[in-house]
């Protein structure tokens, strides 16, 4: 989780590269004009270097929105197979030894609620970090308790066999969460995204540059799209942090939690 709050972040770059298409588009009409007023129009071979960088913005675009989109989705799965798996380890606890089953399940209900506590904390992301550690904390423990439960000498036969996969099964999904948080795609594509873009309106602008009057609202309406566009990538990369949120999906572990007694 050390990234940057998205919505502070996501929101400069917006406005960067809004105020960066519209420099381009403005900085190409002039060289544009230049071109005509020295040979009379601009160069023919500018329209289809124009055709092509957009076309590679629109599949970046296209790919990266994908990505972010494909990603959010796999971390709302990932809550749920969580949530699932806590549950299954919870009603495992019932083969236990009865002597160390308080214990353990006492334990278990404030792993579950440090779980929850750590995606409520967010976007406070050092808050959400604290949590993190006390969760594993507690999960260390939990494990401990479990591990000497079932080889106890008045523990059941299977116990060993039913509960120990039941919460290895539920660490594996913690771990998954905390490496889905983590996982984004490389800098330097959402670099080559916002050169594209800058590129694209740099050959518009020249493409425009024999024309008299200036068309504001095809600039300002094309550099507020791209902006936009960036700033929602970069929120549903960043779930939680921004607009974007999958709170709603933390009901099923929360649910679980109340089904524990």
């Amino acid at each position: 989780m050390e990234i940057i709050n998205p919505t502070v972040f996501g929101g400069v770059v917006a406005v960067g590269l809004f105020a960066g298409i519209i420099a381009a588009l403005f900085l190409g009409r002039m060289l544009g004009a230049r071109a005509v007023a020295r040979h009379g129009s601009v160069s023919s071979r500018a329209g289809s270097l124009e055709a092509a960088v957009f076309a590679l913005l629109g599949l970046m675009i296209a790919f990266t929105f994908s990505g972010a989109l494909e990603r959010f989705d796999k971390r709302r799965a990932q809550a749920v197979d969580e949530a699932n798996a806590i549950a299954t380890a919870y009603l495992r606890m019932d083969l236990l030894p009865p002597s160390a089953q308080a214990k353990a399940r006492e334990t278990f209900k404030a792993y579950v609620d440090a779980r929850i506590a750590t995606y409520r904390k967010l976007p406070d992301v050092q808050a959400a970090k604290a949590e993190l550690a006390h969760s594993l904390e507690l999960q260390g423990r939990l494990w401990e308790q479990v591990v000497a439960a079932v080889h106890q000498r008045d523990a059941r036969l299977q116990a060993e066999l039913v509960v120990i996969p039941a919460m290895n099964e539920m660490i594996n999904f913690t771990t998954l969460r905390i490496a889905a948080t983590q996982i984004h795609p490389p800098s330097i594509i959402y670099l080559m995204l916002a050169v594209l873009a800058v590129a694209a309106a740099l050959l518009s602008g020249y493409q425009q540059g024999g024309e008299k009057d200036v068309d504001w609202l095809h600039k300002i309406g094309f550099a507020l799209t791209v902006a936009i566009t960036v700033y929602v990538i970069l929120d549903i990369e960043y779930p939680r942090l921004g607009f974007v949120r999958i709170d709603a999906i933390d009901k099923v572990l929360i649910e679980v939690r109340a089904g524990m007694k």
